[in-house]
């Protein structure tokens, strides 16, 4: 059985939430959760909070065991950039790249 969860536009550059989200694929739940606590990455909570998340659907479609769960795929797609702009000097402007993320978490009973 696999249950998943999914974050969309969440104000994270893809490429330091995929350092993140590295750490933790293939673990237990309960091994992935105490990685995110100690982690120091601004990335760490928020995946974390999506995993908790993907364990509820897990616990809502009747999995045979919370525990025995483990995070089969987890990935991290770019999502659209916001772009702003800066003053410089003498009359310029610099552009501001904002990226998103779209984060994927499917779990699975070993």
């Amino acid at each position: 059985m696999e249950a998943q969860a999914k974050l969309r536009n969440v104000r994270l550059s893809p490429r330091k939430a995929r350092l993140v989200v590295d750490m933790i694929r293939g673990k237990d739940i309960q091994d992935a959760l105490n990685l995110l606590r100690f982690s120091p990455q601004k990335s760490a909570p928020i995946v974390s909070k999506l995993l908790k998340s993907a364990v509820a659907n897990a616990e809502q479609l009747g999995a045979a065991d919370v525990d025995k769960l483990f995070v089969k795929s987890i990935m991290v797609d770019q999502g659209p950039v916001l772009k702003r702009f800066m003053p410089r000097a003498q009359g310029r402007a610099s552009r501001i790249r904002k990226p998103t993320s779209h984060i994927t978490v499917v779990l699975n009973v070993k």
